[in-house]
């Protein structure tokens, strides 16, 4: 074999390794794009850059993956589940404090899969990694928790669907699993009893109770 074309057998495999290097860095720019992406990255980029915002999203997928989180037992996801719905029945009768309830349910849902929950801040960060979809929703969740009292029953509401969404997110939920599996072990209720209707009535910002008035020929109360 000539010198003439070894060198040229050379000059086509550096040419190959090249390309064959530049492929994976577009597949994993497109990875990372894929992965951190919403509305948590969006501002992220806005602030810092889209080079730095990836490499801060980097940063904090590897510091989560160091806390071993895990996913729930069935048992536990039912138990969660179970004092979701008492916190749904209670804004009914008391809003801020089932808000409250709520906001409570998160923390101690990330704690048990595993988050750190004692800096809260710290906290909303490690979400970012698999749940900063709902963190918009969450932080004004937040804000309307701390209101001391001030909060409209309708940023209750709504504050309460906030949470909802990072809370079932958290457990993973699978609304294609059959409804017994997000049921407490022991609840006795039926798809038809009213326990089911008091926060169907608030996702559609109707007081259920008002509605029970009005289905009776029982004048409403004005609050």
């Amino acid at each position: 074999m000539s010198a003439s074309t070894i060198i040229l057998i050379v000059v086509v495999l550096v040419i190959v390794a090249i390309a064959a290097a530049l492929v994976s860095m577009r597949m994993r720019g497109g990875t990372a794009k894929r992965e951190f992406s919403g509305p948590e990255y969006d501002r992220l980029v806005d602030e810092v850059g889209p080079r730095q915002a990836n490499a801060e999203f980097e940063k904090r997928r590897q510091r989560v993956d160091g806390l071993a989180i895990k996913s729930l037992s069935p048992e536990r996801r039912t138990a969660y589940t179970g004092q979701w719905e008492a916190a749904q029945e209670q804004f009914v009768d008391s809003p801020a404090q089932a808000v409250t309830a709520a906001g409570s349910l998160i923390t101690a849902v990330a704690a048990d899969r595993g988050y750190e929950v004692a800096d809260h801040e710290q906290l909303v960060t490690d979400l970012s990694v698999h749940h900063g979809r709902h963190l918009d929703s969450y932080r004004r969740s937040q804000r309307v928790t701390g209101q001391d009292g001030t909060a409209t029953t309708e940023d209750l509401r709504q504050a309460l669907l906030d949470y909802r969404g990072l809370f079932f997110d958290l457990l993973e939920y699978d609304p294609l699993e059959s409804s017994h599996d997000a049921r407490p072990v022991n609840s006795q209720v039926t798809d038809e009893v009213p326990a089911q209707r008091p926060w169907k009535q608030v996702t559609q910002g109707l007081h259920w109770k008002t509605r029970q008035q009005e289905d009776s020929g029982v004048p409403a109360s004005r609050p």
